[in-house]
């Protein structure tokens, strides 16, 4: 399972206010946490106003490459922040997002030409989120398609088939292990991911949730996740559910977790 750690992001509360006062060693300290935990990637997202965003993505960006060698997944709602924000990479990582909407696919795919770059691809488009698996599936192919003119293979794509809310879809879980089967099926070495947390919202006991959530997901063949690499109920059903499906040769990985204290009770 391929981790980006959720939690350098100006929506969190406390991450906002670290940003406005440019506090680093708060941004650091969350930065060596997640690597610690696991992470892969490290999701950097000012979500500032917008004339200042710029500035305090690229402020977020130096932090965590001073503290890490973990690559960034850079994370805006803005394509022409993530564009301007690029050059400050110290390595190749994810850009965080394309979709169908507006002219993101325009802004961001030209600036993979001839890198090593990964980009996260959000199944919507001017219209939404769509409900029905073809449409889903149609909007992936449109990105798969046009990110192939710019010599972007499927497995620097990672497909994102917006987690929908329990309580406002019932077949939510059901939908989104037929999303995953299907992506896989049409675009053979692709990714797919997603920030499964978003399944419970609106229910209590939502750890609960999020956890089984994540079991079904990873046996439908979902390989990425956007979470908190610190939580150590999520990692351990990573790590347990992998070793269970046999991606985990006599549970090394799941054991290794085990030994540096990621998972299992805190020491």
């Amino acid at each position: 399972m391929i981790i980006i750690g959720e939690k350098i992001n100006g929506t969190i509360p406390v991450v906002k206010d670290a940003i406005e006062r440019r506090d680093a060693d708060f941004i650091a300290d969350r930065a060596v946490k997640q690597v610690e935990a696991g992470a892969d990637y490290i999701d950097v997202c000012a979500s500032t106003s917008p004339d200042k965003e710029i500035e305090a993505l690229h402020w977020l960006m130096d932090v965590v490459q001073n503290v890490t060698d973990v690559p960034l997944c850079v994370d805006s709602p803005d394509p022409r922040v993530i564009e301007a924000c690029l050059p400050y990479a110290q390595k190749p990582g994810l850009i965080n997002s394309i979709s169908g909407e507006g002219d993101k696919c325009d802004v961001l795919l030209p600036l993979m030409k001839d890198t090593q770059w990964g980009v996260v691809g959000l199944t919507c488009d001017n219209d939404g989120i769509p409900k029905d698996v073809a449409r889903k599936l149609a909007i992936t192919r449109d990105m798969v398609e046009r990110a192939a003119t710019y010599g972007v293979s499927v497995d620097r794509m990672y497909i994102d088939p917006c987690v929908m809310a329990l309580s406002a879809e019932n077949a939510a879980m059901l939908n989104l292990t037929e999303e995953i089967k299907a992506i896989l099926a049409a675009f053979p070495g692709i990714h797919v991911l997603g920030a499964i947390s978003n399944i419970s919202f609106g229910v209590p006991a939502r750890k609960l949730m999020n956890t089984n959530a994540m079991t079904l997901a990873i046996s439908a063949g979902m390989d990425a996740a956007v979470m908190d690499p610190t939580n150590r109920d999520m990692m351990g059903t990573i790590y347990a559910t992998e070793a269970l499906l046999g991606r985990d040769r006599l549970c090394r990985n799941y054991s290794k977790a085990f030994r540096k204290g990621k998972i299992g009770p805190e020491k």
